[in-house]
């Protein structure tokens, strides 16, 4: 598992900012983060605003706090991957998500977040840079 989800995994809820199309931020917690083919992926719905502000602009910044007072800052762009063994990897690493969605049910997606640019950071040591 890469650094990056091992650090969301820890953080629990995390943030993602995205964009809609007049350029306005918006922000959300989501708490599904998986690893897939070396990817890692976080999962919603596409009936929400926030799939059509991902697929209309992919870069998004996602923040959370560790229960050890470190955070994570993450830019990536996130990628729609229409693969079921995509949806089934992060419901495998998920389970929670089952009650929500399932393989084929036309609603759930899985996005990869490519690119990414992660800083752990803390008040008490310089920030590091997660690869």
């Amino acid at each position: 598992m890469s650094r990056i989800t091992e650090e969301l995994k820890k953080v629990g809820v995390f943030y993602i900012a995205t964009t809609d199309s007049n350029g306005d931020p918006h922000v959300r917690p989501f708490g599904a983060v998986a690893e897939f083919e070396g990817g890692i992926y976080i999962c919603t719905n596409n009936t929400k605003k926030c799939y059509a502000e991902m697929i209309g602009h992919s870069k998004v910044e996602i923040s959370g706090m560790a229960p050890d007072g470190t955070w994570l800052r993450l830019t990536a762009k996130a990628v729609r991957d229409d693969r079921d063994e995509a949806r089934a990897a992060m419901l495998e690493q998920n389970p929670d998500l089952g009650g929500m969605y399932k393989v084929g049910d036309g609603i759930f997606e899985v996005l990869r977040l490519d690119e990414p640019e992660c800083i752990k950071c803390s008040f008490t040591a310089e920030p590091e840079i997660i690869k």
